[in-house]
């Protein structure tokens, strides 16, 4: 009896491997979709979601200052720009009474110029009249080249005004262009901010806002400060420091200089506004707007800025501590200066 052997397989080769390939990729590909067959991404904890808010935050701080840097230029952009039209205006309508007195004189010279005047001479009845009404005419002649020459001034000038407006109309429109990008970046970084604050539990969401306000613990044990309590150098830093009193609770509103909220730089130039000192705008220029001291000579009514960036303020209120607009979602409140990297401090006055 002869032996039934099993058919000896050929290896798969060209388009029948190809499509075994294929067919146990799309295997694969189809496994890999079936829920429990792949593992998700890790969701962060709530360490690393409060980690990266604060970054963000910090972020969006740095870049509200830009945006009230460019708003500052922008806005003393605008103010030239309309100056330099008002006053092109002006030299334009003394420019028309020019032109329209120009005009008279050379009317008038038209009208009595019909003869030479060495035959008007041989003609008049009276050479002495002649004479005294010559002088006359030669003395509108000067008072016409005058003329000529202020007009040609007035042209000049306001010639001059339109191109210093053209100029200042292009400065404006780079400095809108920088507002809107840095107004761009603050709305991105909190919206990203809020989206991963969505992603907490309600207890983690809580446990983050009691570590976000017990920040430099220790403060609680003294108790809060009271504004009686501070003993300001000079009546100025107490004006300031008592308007900054009445400012806590307010909300932080990026951009906002007052009354009802206000961001850091804004708090700051509020409250020494309140007593008289005008402050510039921005963090970055704040640091400069007085007398640089040291963190040892530290007395109230200071200005405190934190970040290599200078991108935070608040107003020194003795015994370690400042009042501030910290971020969104944290209204204004006394806070350790320790709690943020310092970077130094002004005295205002």
């Amino acid at each position: 009896m002869a032996a039934h052997r099993k058919p000896r397989q050929r290896p798969r080769t060209g388009s029948a491997a190809r499509t075994a390939a294929t067919l146990a990729f799309a295997g694969a590909a189809t496994a890999a979709a079936l829920p429990g067959s792949a593992h998700a991404a890790p969701q962060p904890t709530p360490a690393q979601v409060k980690a990266k808010v604060d970054r963000l935050y910090h972020d969006a701080e740095v870049a509200t200052e830009q945006y009230n840097g460019a708003k500052e230029k922008a806005t003393a952009a605008a103010r030239s720009l309309d100056a330099l039209r008002d006053e092109a205006a002006r030299r334009a309508d003394r420019l028309n009474e020019s032109r329209r007195a120009l005009g008279s004189l050379a009317a008038a010279e038209y009208r009595s110029g019909g003869l030479d005047p060495a035959v008007q001479l041989l003609l008049s009845s009276d050479p002495d009249q002649y004479l005294q009404r010559a002088s006359y005419v030669e003395r509108a002649a000067d008072r016409q080249a005058a003329e000529v020459d202020k007009v040609r001034r007035q042209v000049a000038e306001i010639a001059q005004l339109r191109a210093e407006a053209k100029e200042q109309l292009a400065t404006l429109t780079a400095r809108r262009a920088d507002l809107e990008k840095h107004r761009t970046a603050v709305r991105t970084g909190l919206a990203e901010a809020q989206q991963l604050l969505d992603t907490l539990s309600p207890a983690e969401r809580t446990a983050y806002d009691r570590s976000d306000t017990a920040r430099g613990a220790g403060r609680a044990d003294r108790g809060a400060p009271r504004l009686g309590a501070v003993q300001a150098p000079n009546a100025r830093a107490a004006e300031a420091i008592s308007f900054a009193f009445e400012a806590l609770g307010k909300p932080y509103v990026w951009g906002a200089t007052g009354p009802s909220s206000y961001d850091c730089s804004g708090l700051t130039q509020a409250a020494w506004r309140s007593a008289g000192v005008s402050l510039p705008r921005t963090t970055y220029t704040q640091i400069n707007a007085g007398q640089r001291i040291s963190r040892s000579e530290l007395a109230p009514g200071d200005l405190v800025f934190f970040y290599s960036g200078v991108s935070h303020v608040g107003l020194y209120i003795g015994d370690g501590e400042m009042i501030h607009a910290p971020r969104p979602g944290a209204p204004v409140r006394v806070a350790p200066i320790d709690e943020m990297p310092f970077a130094g401090a002004t005295r205002v006055a």
